[in-house]
C-alpha cells in the first residue's frame, strides 16, 4: 500500500463510519470494499461493494465498527482520500474527497487522475 507508516491510507468521517457500520451490520459483512473502474465521462468511477472477507494484497482500514477494504489496483489513487457520508434534501450518499483527482464530471460520478510516469497513458 502507498502509505505513511503509522497513518491510515484513507480517512473516514464519523458520518461515513456510522453508515458503513450500519451497512455491514445489515448484511453481516466483513467490510466495504472501495475501488475504481474505467467508465463515466471523466474516465474512472468509484466502486463500492460489501464483502465477506479481504483478498490478498488488499489494504484494510478499521475505524470504530466500520471497516474499509481497498482494492489493490485502487490503492495508489485513493491514498489521502477522505470518505464522507452526506445527507441532503434530495439525496444521500458517500463522497470521496480525493486529493489525487485532476478532473471530475459535472455530476461528480466519475473522475480523472494524472497519468503515472512510465505508464502508457504518460507516453
Amino acid at each position: 500500500m502507498f502509505a505513511i507508516p503509522g497513518s491510515a491510507p484513507v480517512t473516514i468521517t464519523p458520518a461515513a463510519e456510522r453508515q458503513i457500520a450500519r451497512l455491514m451490520a445489515g448484511r453481516n459483512a466483513f467490510g466495504l470494499r472501495i475501488g475504481l473502474k474505467k467508465g463515466g465521462c471523466a474516465g474512472m468511477e468509484y466502486t463500492m461493494d460489501l464483502v465477506d472477507a479481504a483478498e490478498p494484497h488488499e489494504e484494510v482500514v478499521n475505524q470504530g465498527d466500520a471497516r474499509v477494504v481497498i482494492a489493490p489496483k485502487a490503492q495508489m489513487f485513493l491514498f489521502g482520500t477522505q470518505i464522507d457520508y452526506e445527507t441532503g434534501l434530495l439525496e444521500a450518499g458517500f463522497r470521496f474527497r480525493n486529493p489525487n483527482v485532476t478532473d471530475a464530471c459535472g455530476c461528480g460520478e466519475s473522475v480523472r487522475f494524472e497519468p503515472l510516469e512510465g505508464s502508457r497513458a504518460a507516453e
